[in-house]
């Protein structure tokens, strides 16, 4: 056995065979990822060599693994974001009001599903649905009051909807217009990546290939006029909600990112021409150092497929921008104030990762839409991680740790993986159709769920640590009465327009979609 001074000059294989390998290690739980990567016990300058250009670089320049700004968070933090949206417009506007007088500093807008799914509020199918996980946005006049008040010209706004982005789009620059804001000074970002929805949410309306035609029409048209706006957010957000581990939510998310790049440029366009306004959205959830590498390795490979694969020359076309939210599937319905821990643990390492804006979910989300005590505590949350913790006071604090470094190429090679075998399926649409991703997800889901109910992975309040007599938490609760208020108002609204011009347009419309070039109506 060596002694003291010894151990001081062991090796890596020396240390694990003669010290480590001698302390027994906790049985029963998994010390791999939630990826199933495993880790090795500890990681040194011999197990994991770095080439610091190659591999790390400096903050702001290729290949972008400490962030896409120079100066990163001492220069500007985060955008606050806290996701909003009930009921009707009215309801909504005094959330968004609220949230911007306790410090968010940009707006985000959850939509209800008969939105979502291009329907008015009195449609049959939406009968139960109105303003229940969203507000209800059926016409121009509700998206007036839901911005009524809210300066557009200085506010950023993001829009969670896909099929119908290019309408609600539409209905947003009409109320900047109004307000006296160009479209051209319009900021924020509208989600419109609807490969995801097929692959996870489901909330699509019409098939792949005209849906993907519809998003190509969007990313030309923010390239034309509105050159500060984000045409589409490529969402693995969602991808990650639907059970999926890490390693594909990377590699999905960045493989329908190039198919939306391949896209517009079969359409014509230049990659410098609409690249720089491409966005992204990840989940930050509870595997600490595996979410903060996933954020680094994602940066890393779109800077490298832009500039090498793509050819684009404008540096900003080779930056990753994007939005997080923490995982609303981490949320626990037992013991819901141990969400809070997790929540800020999420937000922490999007914060740790490089993120430009984030949303910090409420404790309350696995039971109801949140009340305004719990997203004002959310919110909260990420002022506390931006001013008391110091995280923002150095760049990339955790870069060129041996084990994050390591992580981050194990997670990149990961997806690389993933994209041989997307391509060797044709592409991200013959996947999608081939059910692809849907099984990988579902695999990967049941791998998580099967490890949970075998108590490999502890989940607190749940598989352990549990409480027999919980207490009761106040939940939002959504008058009933709203619905019926906003399906009066669509009525109204429908009896009161001149229908002869209303159908016109609409032949118009559907006139203008059977030709090859977007159409401005």
């Amino acid at each position: 056995m060596a002694t003291t001074e010894d151990r001081r000059e062991l090796g890596g294989e020396e240390w694990r065979k003669e010290l480590y390998d001698a302390t027994p290690e906790r049985q029963g739980e998994l010390f791999s990822t939630i990826s199933g990567l495993e880790n090795e016990p500890l990681y040194t300058a011999e197990s994991v060599p770095l080439e610091y250009d190659r591999d790390l670089g400096y903050p702001g320049v290729f290949p972008f693994t400490r962030g896409v700004y120079p100066s990163m968070y001492r220069g500007k933090l985060w955008t606050m974001r806290q996701f909003a949206g009930f009921g009707t417009a009215e309801e909504t506007n005094e959330r968004f009001r609220y949230l911007l007088e306790h410090g968010q500093t940009g707006l985000s807008t959850a939509f209800d599903m008969p939105t979502l799914m291009g329907l008015d509020s009195d449609h049959p199918r939406s009968l139960g649905e109105v303003g229940r996980e969203g507000v209800a946005v059926d016409s121009l006049a509700d998206m007036e009051t839901l911005f009524g008040g809210i300066p557009l010209g200085e506010v950023s706004t993001s829009m969670t909807i896909n099929a119908p982005a290019a309408m609600l789009l539409a209905f947003y620059v009409c109320v900047g217009e109004q307000q006296g804001v160009p479209r051209s000074e319009l900021r924020g970002t509208i989600q419109t990546d609807i490969l995801k929805e097929y692959i996870a949410q489901k909330e699509w309306i019409f098939p792949p290939e005209p849906s993907m035609r519809l998003v190509t029409d969007m990313v030309e048209f923010c390239a034309q006029e509105l050159p500060r706006w984000h045409p589409i957010s490529i969402s693995g957000y969602h991808i990650r909600e639907a059970g999926s581990n890490a390693v594909q939510e990377l590699a999905f998310t960045l493989a329908n990112g190039f198919a939306y790049v391949d896209a517009a440029i079969a359409r014509g366009l230049a990659v410098d021409d609409f690249a720089p306004r491409l966005s992204f959205f990840f989940n930050a959830h509870v595997d600490f150092f595996e979410e903060i590498a996933k954020y680094r390795a994602a940066r890393r490979i779109w800077a490298r497929e832009l500039r090498g694969r793509y050819g684009a020359k404008n540096p900003r076309s080779w930056l990753m921008r994007f939005h997080t939210q923490t995982a609303g599937v981490s949320l626990t319905a037992q013991q819901p104030e141990v969400n809070i821990v997790r929540t800020a643990l999420e937000a922490l390492a999007a914060v740790l990762g490089g993120t430009q804006s984030l949303h910090t979910n409420s404790f309350d989300e696995a039971l109801a839409l949140p009340t305004e005590n719990a997203v004002r505590l959310a919110l909260r949350t990420q002022q506390v991680i931006a001013h008391e913790t110091g995280v923002v006071n150095t760049i990339d604090p955790l870069g060129g740790s041996y084990y994050l470094e390591d992580l981050t190429n194990r997670l990149e090679a990961e997806a690389y993986d993933y994209f041989d075998r997307i391509e060797k399926l044709g592409g991200v649409v013959p996947a999608i159709e081939e059910n692809f991703f849907q099984r990988e997800i579902a695999e990967a889901s049941f791998r998580y769920q099967s490890e949970v109910e075998a108590k490999q992975r502890v989940i607190v309040g749940v598989n352990r640590y549990q409480l027999e007599d919980e207490p009761d938490v106040e939940i939002l609760r959504i008058d009933p009465a709203l619905e019926q208020k906003q399906i009066d108002r669509v009525q109204a609204l429908r009896e009161r327009r001149d229908s002869a011009a209303a159908e016109r347009s609409l032949a118009a419309l559907k006139e203008a979609s059977t030709r090859d070039e977007m159409t401005l109506l």
